[in-house]
């Protein structure tokens, strides 16, 4: 890690991080608390990199707050070193498990929830470790507010399949896509990463699934049950 790097992690690091006492898991977390201040719009990206989507929607939004998790020091490193100069002070980052921060949130406090590029885990016997899963569904369906949005993207097909298959057998999330040109090109204003383009590049094709969250209200406790699903959607 470049020198610039540590430096950022050891001075600017510790003014936006969310502070570890807070996270109880015990879904009594408003973004108030987090901020010290009224939030109108939280954003919310899960694995955000090296935070280029973050930066982008930061600047698009410069009245909204957000939170980024990232567990990769490289990552954060690299995204805490391009913040301006003073510390913005509508951003908090998390550098562990995103569900740490979600599952110590209030009911319906974000209003967008990015999962972008995640990793695929690609064999069989990993695939419980996809973000978009059941039980992670359930956590993300409760904080989102009705009406927010969710957007999930990835250029490994067999991984488009299957988080939009687990998505829409959620009975609280809804497809916003009509037709093959919405989940196939980017949503209007779209800032694609470097990761992206390296992808476009190599021949893959980038998948936009974005949802919005219904009015079915998530069942308290552990275990919410997820109805039979309503089949396996071809999009390939």
């Amino acid at each position: 890690m470049h020198q610039g790097r540590m430096d950022a992690l050891e001075t600017v690091f510790p003014k936006v991080e969310v502070p570890r006492s807070l996270l109880t898991e015990k879904a009594s977390l408003t973004p108030s608390d987090i901020f010290g201040v009224p939030v109108e719009k939280l954003h919310f990206e899960i694995g955000f990199g090296a935070g280029e989507h973050l930066h982008y929607i930061m600047r698009e939004n410069p009245t909204h707050h957000f939170i980024g998790a990232e567990p990769y020091m490289n990552g954060m490193s690299a995204f805490i070193k391009g913040l301006p100069t003073p510390t913005p002070e509508n951003i908090r980052v998390h550098a562990d498990d995103a569900l740490m921060v979600l599952n110590s949130l209030k009911d319906a406090s974000v209003d967008f929830l990015y999962i972008l590029n995640p990793d695929p885990w690609p064999k069989s016997r990993h695939h419980k470790r996809r973000i978009v899963s059941e039980q992670n569904l359930a956590v993300y369906a409760r904080v989102l507010k009705t009406g927010g949005m969710m957007i999930q993207t990835t250029d490994v097909d067999e991984l488009a399949e299957w988080m939009l298959t687990k998505t829409i057998n959620c009975p609280y999330f809804e497809w916003t896509a009509e037709r093959p040109e919405d989940w196939k090109t980017a949503p209007n204003g779209w800032m694609s990463t470097r990761y992206e383009n390296k992808g476009k590049e190599a021949g893959r094709s980038q998948t936009y699934l974005i949802y919005h969250r219904n009015d079915i209200v998530v069942p308290k406790g552990q275990g919410v049950p997820i109805p039979p699903p309503k089949g396996k959607p071809k999009i390939y």
